[in-house]
């Protein structure tokens, strides 16, 4: 029984970090914003972006791929990729320059302004996505921050930021995909129906 009650306080854990943010006025509009933001960005030829770490990096890969196959609709593709697909990419980067620098070399080599950048750090201080949000900036880039309670040194540098009511790492990358599929589901419905 002991091991039942101790699923049933993470999932509870779960639940509640997921009742803040429905009771978070501000992040339930933020959110419509960010989605008017994308689907304006798709109108203009301008192209979304995900970085991560880790976990955050596979979450970041999911929500790209939402975009560019599909969500609920059988639609075209829409221009979103994830920034860490290249491996060959990613380990020469990180050999002869910094693994803080794999994300913003791509930011400034690809990216233009208009275009959308989401990264996902559940700390707000990853280094690498820090660095790309600052090269993004300088760019004109739209800076969409998903994080945990404090948005750490992320929060001054994202024009949107999700910051996950909780200091639980994998409370706030659940959170993160919510937020990320509710975006793209209305972001699809939004974009497909003008």
């Amino acid at each position: 029984m002991e091991r039942i009650t101790q699923v049933k306080e993470i999932i509870q854990s779960s639940i509640d970090t997921k009742q803040q943010i429905l009771q978070d006025q501000a992040m339930l509009e933020r959110m419509l914003e960010v989605v008017d933001a994308i689907v304006n960005a798709f109108q203009n030829g301008k192209r979304i972006y995900f970085c991560g770490n880790g976990g955050s990096a596979a979450d970041a890969q999911h929500l790209a791929a939402e975009f560019s196959g599909r969500f609920y609709k059988n639609r075209r593709a829409l221009p979103a990729e994830a920034l860490h697909c290249n491996t060959s990419y990613l380990t020469a980067v990180a050999n002869d320059y910094s693994y803080n620098d794999i994300y913003s070399r791509l930011v400034d080599g690809i990216m233009v302004k208009g275009d959308v950048l989401i990264g996902l750090s559940t700390s707000g201080n990853s280094a690498n996505i820090v660095s790309a949000f600052e090269v993004a900036r300088e760019k004109g880039v739209i800076t969409v921050g998903f994080t945990g309670i404090t948005g750490g040194i992320m929060h001054s540098l994202s024009d949107y930021l999700f910051n996950v009511p909780s200091s639980i790492t994998p409370r706030i990358q659940e959170s993160h995909i919510t937020i990320g599929h509710i975006i793209c589901e209305l972001v699809e419905e939004k974009y497909f129906s003008i």
